[in-house]
């Protein structure tokens, strides 16, 4: 029998809880993205992170723990090299990463690889640097229409972005280049977590607009993971969010796209309402995308505002035998210098109306904990070559 008959991971992406130790290597020292967000606000509205101890795990500014917190809380080290999305969340269900995917943020991609682009694809390359997607086709929209160039651009994180115009690029071409670019980017030295399609409508600027037809080429996890074991044992794993394109849909059964972090808690709710046996895993990515990487910590505070009122109602909706584990994949300090994440340690903090008690757990140097937990819980032997161990017992 299963202890917790539904499992709710939530992943807020970026929330970070202080540099790792070996954070100077990867240029993070003094990193601390929580703390630093309380210490410039002074204190913000979380009245549901704070009775489960999030502020006992970590706090800052005029904010302070409770006497008697209702859930179990620690830090999670992180033992992968790198500090990105997926690997923060492959490592979270099983996974160690030994090479880190490779991000162009401050360069772009170098003139070998866009020169073996523009050959493979008969296209010039216009744009290679770091922006955001709407910016971009304001900026260079006009020029790829009338010359038949393609915008091409990459951000803070492991990806590498194309832009079609769908009336004159053509979505299917547009598809053919990125599908040629996940080839050539399957290199060590040219890296990236992912290829993104990225078409949009309208002939000039003031006018373009993104369309629905965005398409991921994600790598594949480097190996199987709890949500595979899960799926293979027949429980449902839902995922919402990024967390569809994270794994490349390896062991999702269900998935929800999300608009934003509000709305993925929206359908979180939603399907707290539902009956279900096995794991939802939630990726609410503002956090990350919408404020750390444009140091905006005033944002970033008020998006932790809002994901602790849908907090709150989805505490009221928990079912007995439900768990629900708070986590984040990576930190992306908002008062740090440049756009790039940083290294962190990442919070663990659990609850379930069956817990007798709160307080705190022993620190962990891995995320794959919560992967491996999920798994012990469901009966599941985690897949051959996979890391972390449970925890589960002391969350009962």
């Amino acid at each position: 029998m299963s202890a917790y008959q539904r499992i709710f991971v939530i992943v807020l992406d970026s929330l970070g809880i202080g540099a790792l130790p070996d954070a100077a290597d990867f240029g993070d020292a003094g990193a601390d993205t929580f703390r630093h967000i309380l210490d410039r606000m002074g204190s913000i509205e979380i009245p549901n992170l704070t009775k489960l101890g999030m502020l006992n795990l970590h706090n800052g500014g005029e904010m302070k723990a409770v006497e008697k917190p209702v859930g179990r809380y620690m830090r999670l080290g992180e033992v992968s090299n790198g500090k990105d999305t997926m690997t923060g969340h492959w490592e979270i269900m099983g996974i160690k990463t030994e090479k880190p995917f490779k991000t162009f943020t401050e360069t772009g991609f170098p003139p070998e690889l866009i020169a073996e682009l523009e050959k493979r694809c008969g296209k010039r390359v216009i744009g290679n640097k770091s922006c955001s997607g709407t910016t971009i086709i304001e900026e260079l929209g006009e020029e790829e229409i009338e010359t038949g160039a393609m915008i091409v651009y990459t951000s803070a994180d492991s990806v590498l972005q194309i832009c079609g115009n769908e009336e004159t690029f053509d979505l299917k071409n547009l598809y053919r280049c990125c599908e040629i670019a996940r080839e050539l980017t399957l290199r060590d030295e040219w890296r990236v977590g992912r290829v993104i399609a990225r078409p949009y409508v309208g002939k000039r600027k003031g006018e373009f607009k993104r369309t629905s037809n965005r398409h991921d080429y994600a790598l594949k996890p480097s190996g199987p993971t709890a949500l595979n074991a899960l799926q293979d044992a027949g429980f449902d794993v839902i995922g919402v969010g990024k967390i569809h394109d994270i794994f490349c849909g390896e062991g999702i059964t269900e998935t929800h796209h999300s608009n934003s972090s509000v709305h993925g808690m929206e359908q979180t709710l939603e399907i707290a309402d539902r009956d279900f046996k096995g794991l939802c895993f939630v990726n609410l990515v503002d956090f990350d995308a919408l404020w750390g990487h444009r140091r905006d910590v005033k944002g970033y505070a008020e998006e932790i505002e809002k994901f602790d009122k849908n907090l709150g109602v989805l505490l009221e909706k928990m079912r007995e035998d439900d768990l629900l584990i708070l986590t984040a994949d990576h930190g992306n300090d908002p008062t740090y210098t440049g756009t790039d994440h940083t290294r962190e340690y990442v919070p663990f903090v659990a609850y379930s109306k069956k817990m007798g008690h709160g307080g705190a757990l022993e620190n962990e140097d891995t995320f794959a904990v919560i992967g491996a937990t999920v798994a012990d819980n469901f009966g599941v032997a985690m897949p051959e070559g996979t890391i972390g161990k449970s925890v589960l017992q002391k969350l009962l």
